[in-house]
This record gives C-alpha cells, sequence and structure tokens, in this order.
C-alpha cells in the first residue's frame, strides 16, 4: 500500500521498483528548534551493519532520486536517506525560512532523533554540499564522506537572492513547468519509458503543500554561495565520485575537490551524467561499500 500521505499523482507509477520504493518511505514527527510544531520528516531507513549511510538527495529533489542506489547498499549495509527541510516529501511550515542553515538544525536533529551514531554522509549535487556543511559543523558525526557530482565551487547565480514579487514566484514555476513539459513530451512520444519515469519521480514532491513558498524561500537565499572558501577545512576520508559527461557542473569542479581535501580520492565515471545514483547504480554502490570498508584507495582505483 502508498503512504497516504503523498500526492495523489504517486499512483500513476507504473514501475515496480518505483512502486516498492514509495512503499517503503515513513514519516516521523520529528521536534526541532526550528518550529514549536512538530516538522513531519519523510526518509526511508532498511539494512543492518557496518556504519550506517545517510543519503542526500540534490536540489529540488527527493529520496525517490536514491529508488536505484538504496536498494542495492541495503543488501550489505544499514541504510537511510532523508527529504532535506524544504525538499522532497517533508512538511514546509510556513513559518519557516528554508536555508542552508536551517536545513542543517533538521537534519542534525533527524540523526540525532533516528541514527544517533557516526555516520557515513553521502551527498549527490546539492546534498553535497549539504553533506560538507554538515560536516564542517558537527564533524563528532560523520565518520566519512561521499560527494557526488557534488555543488561547492559552482553555485546558483547571485541574482537570485534579488528576487522579488512575482518573479520570484515566475523563476520557480519555471523550474516546475520544465518538468511538466517533459512528461507531457514523453507521453505523447512513449519513447522512452525510463526517462518517462525519471521525470515522474523528479517532479511528484512539487505537489506537496507549499512547495512554491518554499522554493522560493531557499532561493533568495543564494543557497551554498559561501561554502567554496571553506572546503579545504574537511579532514574526513572523502570519496568524490564524478560522472564524466555532467552538463550541470564543470569538470575542473572535480579537480578542486581533490585538491582542496587532503584525505581524497577522485574517481571518474565514464559515460555517466550528472546523477551517478540514477545513471550508474550498480558500479556507484560498490564504490561506496568498498569505500566504507576501508579496502584503501589502490582497491578502488582498480574497480
Amino acid at each position: 500500500m502508498l503512504p497516504n500521505f503523498l500526492p495523489s499523482q504517486v499512483n500513476h507509477l507504473t514501475d515496480p521498483t518505483a512502486i516498492a520504493f514509495v512503499q517503503s518511505i515513513q514519516r516521523i514527527a520529528l521536534a526541532t528548534s526550528l518550529s514549536q510544531h512538530p516538522i513531519l520528516t519523510t526518509y526511508i531507513h532498511k539494512g543492518r551493519g557496518g556504519t550506517p549511510i545517510l543519503l542526500l538527495h540534490g536540489f529540488d529533489s527527493s529520496v525517490l532520486e536514491f529508488r536505484l542506489l538504496f536498494p542495492l547498499l541495503a543488501t550489505q549495509n544499514e541504510t537511510w536517506a532523508v527529504d532535506l527541510l524544504g525538499f522532497g516529501f517533508t512538511q514546509r511550515q510556513k513559518e519557516i525560512t528554508y536555508s542552508p542553515t536551517t536545513i542543517q538544525i533538521h537534519l542534525y536533529d533527524f540523526w540525532k532523533t533516528l541514527i544517533n551514531r557516526p555516520i557515513t554522509l553521502v551527498g549527490a549535487s546539492m546534498g553535497g554540499a549539504t553533506a560538507i556543511e554538515f560536516t564542517l559543523t558537527y564533524p563528532e558525526v560523520v565518520e566519512s564522506l561521499v560527494l557526488i557530482n557534488s555543488l561547492g565551487y559552482t553555485c546558483a547565480p547571485t541574482f537570485s537572492k534579488y528576487l522579488f514579487p512575482p518573479f520570484d514566484f515566475l523563476a520557480v514555476e519555471y523550474l516546475r513547468q520544465r518538468h511538466i513539459l517533459a512528461l507531457n513530451l514523453g507521453n505523447i512520444l512513449a519513447s522512452n519509458d525510463k526517462l518517462l519515469l525519471a521525470i515522474q519521480c523528479a517532479m511528484l514532491h512539487q505537489e506537496m503543500p507549499n512547495w512554491h513558498d518554499a522554493m522560493i524561500s531557499y532561493v533568495k537565499t543564494g543557497g551554498y554561495t559561501n561554502l567554496a572558501n571553506r572546503i579545504r577545512q574537511v579532514d574526513k576520508p572523502t570519496l568524490i565520485l564524478w560522472g564524466e559527461s555532467d552538463d550541470m557542473l564543470p569538470p575542473e569542479d572535480a579537480e578542486k575537490f581533490q585538491q582542496d581535501i587532503t584525505n581524497s580520492q577522485l574517481i571518474k565515471l565514464k559515460n555517466c551524467g550528472h546523477a551517478p545514483q540514477i545513471e550508474q547504480p550498480q558500479l556507484t554502490c560498490q564504490y561506496i561499500l568498498r569505500f566504507i570498508k576501508n579496502e584503501g584507495w589502490e582497491t578502488l582505483l582498480n574497480i
């Protein structure tokens, strides 16, 4: 049975793997200092053993981003994924300002309430920037770090923080309409079932209440624009996975991460774009599991 707190559009999913993943999504009324009321926070948790892995999704995304990678990791390791504050299917309360700072507070409260052990933190795209910021803020929580085509050096345009009505609404609506247009084309052409599924999963959370308001609030903060100069402070073992065909972030960003993070290794994935967790989940899983088992950099390079 599908969770009743998800948008009704979830019933349009026909892919068995995606449906099984959605059925595993849970929700907790999470107490935080951000609001007088608990924040209904969505997450998924499976697997046993090893250092817990916590997966953080990218900008305007959800735990569905990990529908292919998560089950692979969970067969061998305790694995978590959470919808970050202001994103995914986690509740958006109007009185909260959505920013990197509030995301960190909410994420820490989630970790403290449900995990409360040192973790391997895995962040994809914006989730990578979140993971870096979280590691620097709460170093005692993070044992090791995995960055997947991570933001950090390339961030949102500076003009985004100066958006005002009605242009703020229009800018956010543009993001949504891009997904809708692509989905409609997919329905008409019916030429690529995987692409259609990806679009369905990518836009499902946009039907949640207050999606526009939370997105506008976050975009106006400028996101993680002040992170680049702090990346070199990361002192945790770090695996950098980078799809070589990324058309969203410049390839030199991958090299910068390796140069600035002392104890790190960069693995470039051939024939892979911005989302290795979707495009090459088996290989991505293999790298992550070997990394957290501390098999050494040479072993990783020989996969």
